[in-house]
């Protein structure tokens, strides 16, 4: 086997893992390694992470994938890097880590995004970004930081993202994206920063804090040797920072192949629901809600809605249930519960039942941002057994992704799904007939990695064009549309219609639960 550089590796830093994977050129996936993430939640809405650690897992993940395949620091025609998106990870002196990064999962900046978004300058800064602000979101939490702990940004020289971080490490290059750069600071049509949002936010004593914006399609940076020596890679390679994370994943399984009106959506930990258009067709809605996000494509930009949950709501449920039958002594595994999940739907009534996947302990922020929403169950009488209400938590999913496509305007005439709940016939089925459209399914293992992969495989000059490297790595992946069931498509309008009235009928039931718990100091 001739060592030539003739491999991608793709890092995906997700919230939960992080993953190395390696390609060749044409976009076969030969092999990958992961480590297992970890974070901190706090009583107080905190979620953060640190930077050392997350640096040491990811070189960790690397020499994992040299382990499995042979000469692959010799192989390696670029690295690509994609990650978690929002948060804050701040570096100071010596590019150290100043504390530990407040993640996207982090709900202490609410109090100042409800502040801002009465502000006068809100639907400017809207406009520009295309962006619902939300504590997720650095802008917000910047502007957190500097009213409550100000000290904390005097010790930072720049704020920046997970994939940002790793880019620090693996390049000595202080840079983010493009894509993160314009929907949290910046104008999507430019693709860079805006001053009028950055005053929005307030934030104009501290746009030193923003970093250089680089476009890994177009330019890539050499790996230090001191990334070298603990990646196991070799020094000098080329580096790509690809987009957020969001964005790879869905490049990866299909949400733009040149078929008008295709739609993409990630349903794992958390829902995703993309489309594509040209930055001019954008849907800004009343409400301001949503992201725009830059595609690694000229003028081409993703709508994007963003449920807080996803499968956590049936991680939830299934919980419920392993805790019950473990005070018996007969607890299944998680794996078990799951496999039940089809045959539980096979027992119940489509549409008996109203569940609002809201599970959350930082809210709702797509298509609505409410730091305060909470799931509920609505409709139970005494008739109604386990098995409706996971279908409830199921048909919920379906809701909720059809919320989310109705505030970007139509509905896709193509659903693309990638995803863990990818491979559930039951959800497929649901969400097909909640939104009216057949449904595909990519077989790429790991999108978010062959996203940032391809990337770097356009910034190297093994294609000429994106679009190229799509219609390769892409689109031969999507599997045969399913089309929607007719018997179900009537009963989801009709559920849908009673979802929204009740969802928003439900605001000041979470206000009043959300003072409850401030007074108790939960």
């Amino acid at each position: 086997m001739a060592d030539s550089p003739e491999l991608i590796i793709g890092v995906d830093a997700g919230t939960s893992v992080i993953k190395a994977v390696a390609f060749d050129l044409a976009g076969h996936q030969l092999a990958s390694a992961s480590v297992r993430n970890s974070y901190a939640m706090g009583a107080d809405g905190s979620a953060t992470q640190s930077l050392s650690r997350t640096w040491a897992d990811c070189a960790a993940a690397l020499r994992g994938l040299g382990d499995k395949v042979e000469g692959l620091a010799k192989r390696t025609a670029a690295v690509a890097l994609t990650g978690q998106g929002d948060g804050t990870w701040l570096v100071g002196k010596d590019n150290t880590a100043v504390d530990d990064a407040w993640l996207w999962l982090d709900a202490r900046a609410a109090p100042t995004v409800r502040e801002l978004t009465r502000g006068p300058n809100e639907r400017a800064r809207f406009e520009a970004t295309g962006t619902g602000l939300n504590t997720c979101q650095q802008g917000s939490q910047l502007a957190h930081m500097a009213r409550v702990c100000p000290e904390r940004l005097d010790r930072a020289e720049v704020a920046l993202h997970c994939k940002d971080w790793l880019f620090l490490n693996f390049t000595g290059v202080r840079a983010t994206d493009p894509s993160e750069a314009s929907f949290t600071f910046g104008d999507f049509r430019t693709r860079q920063y805006s001053d009028v949002v950055i005053e929005a936010l307030g934030l104009n004593s501290r746009r030193h804090l923003l970093p250089d914006i680089l476009d890994g399609s177009q330019e890539t940076r050499p790996l230090s040797p001191s990334a070298a020596a603990q990646t196991g890679l070799l020094a000098g390679t080329p580096v790509s920072l690809g987009y957020v994370d969001m964005v790879m994943t869905a490049l990866g399984a299909g949400v733009h192949t040149g078929d008008a009106g295709t739609a993409c959506s990630t349903v794992g930990s958390t829902g995703v629901h993309m489309r594509t258009v040209a930055s001019g067709q954008v849907h800004l809605n009343a409400e301001g809600t949503g992201y725009v996000i830059c595609l690694p494509s000229p003028d081409l930009v993703t709508q994007v809605q963003t449920n807080m949950a996803a499968t956590l709501n049936i991680d939830w449920a299934l919980a419920v249930a392993e805790d019950l039958m473990a005070e018996f002594g007969a607890a299944p595994s998680h794996a078990e519960l799951v496999a039940r999940i089809d045959g539980w739907m096979d027992r119940s009534r489509p549409g008996a039942l109203i569940y609002h996947p809201y599970i959350s302990e930082a809210g709702e922020r797509g298509p609505f941002v409410n730091a305060d929403a909470r799931a509920s169950l609505v409709g139970l009488n005494a008739s109604h057994r386990f098995p409706d209400v996971i279908r409830a938590v199921v048909e919920g999913l379906g809701m909720a992704t059809r919320d989310c496509y109705a505030a970007m305007g139509d509905m896709p005439h193509e659903l693309r799904l990638t995803g863990g709940a990818a491979r559930s016939g039951a959800l497929r089925r649901v969400l097909a007939a909640s939104l009216n459209t057949p449904i595909r399914v990519s077989s790429r293992d790991e999108a978010g990695a062959a996203g940032c992969a391809m990337m770097a495989a356009v910034a190297i000059g093994a294609f000429d064009t994106m679009d190229a490297c799509i219609a390769q790595w892409t689109t031969p992946l999507l599997g045969e549309p399913e089309a929607p069931d007719p018997g179900l498509v009537p009963i989801y309008d009709r559920l849908f219609n009673t979802y929204r009235q009740t969802r928003d009928g439900l605001a000041p039931v979470w206000d009043g639960l959300a003072t409850l718990r401030d007074s108790q100091g939960a």
